[in-house]
């Protein structure tokens, strides 16, 4: 596996050689990435990126990221870390209107006039939507949804009340 994926390829040309690209980044390159997590530090991020094209020939990159990334845990706020493994399978586009094309399990790329693709801009992109919105870490045990109600508050005088009454006079 290489050290590091290539800053621009041709997208195009690497669909046209089926050709895949591996490498290893390190978290702390991802900088878009780096402000969602906790911190840094951790193991690489190992992708890969196959391109060609499917059975009815439409181009794809097939999108494969492990990672160990780490978060701060919504309900004990410790850091842990999670594991995070992505298979995504890109269609390949020249035009929004080319989308409808595409099988259902394909996300759309679309791609620039010169097919140019930034392939660590990809593998951060989907590592971000990937990212739940509310980590929390395996085994943490879950909130109570259900708090008691206090004595002062349940004797304490319910305001609208005084409506009650006024609908029950008004339907006399």
């Amino acid at each position: 596996m290489s050290a590091q994926m290539p800053e621009l390829v041709d997208a195009w040309r690497m669909v046209a050689g089926s050709m895949r690209l591996d490498g290893r980044l390190p978290l702390a390159s991802l900088t878009r990435l780096r402000d969602l997590l906790a911190d840094a530090e951790g193991d690489d991020v190992i992708c890969s990126i196959e391109f060609g094209r499917d059975a009815l020939q439409q181009p794809f990159a097939l999108l494969l990221i492990q990672a160990g990334l780490p978060l701060v845990c919504q309900r004990t706020l410790k850091r842990f870390v999670w594991p995070l493994e992505i298979e995504q399978r890109l269609g390949l586009i020249r035009d929004e209107a080319d989308e409808a094309g595409l099988l259902p399990d394909y996300e759309a790329l679309l791609l620039e006039g010169d097919g140019s693709l930034s392939p660590v801009a990809l593998v951060e992109d989907e590592m971000i939507l990937a990212i739940p919105a509310i980590p929390v870490a395996p085994g943490s045990e879950a909130i109570d949804r259900d708090w008691p109600v206090s004595p002062e508050e349940e004797t304490r005088v319910n305001p609208f009340s005084a409506l009650a009454g006024l609908k029950k006079d008004r339907n006399n």
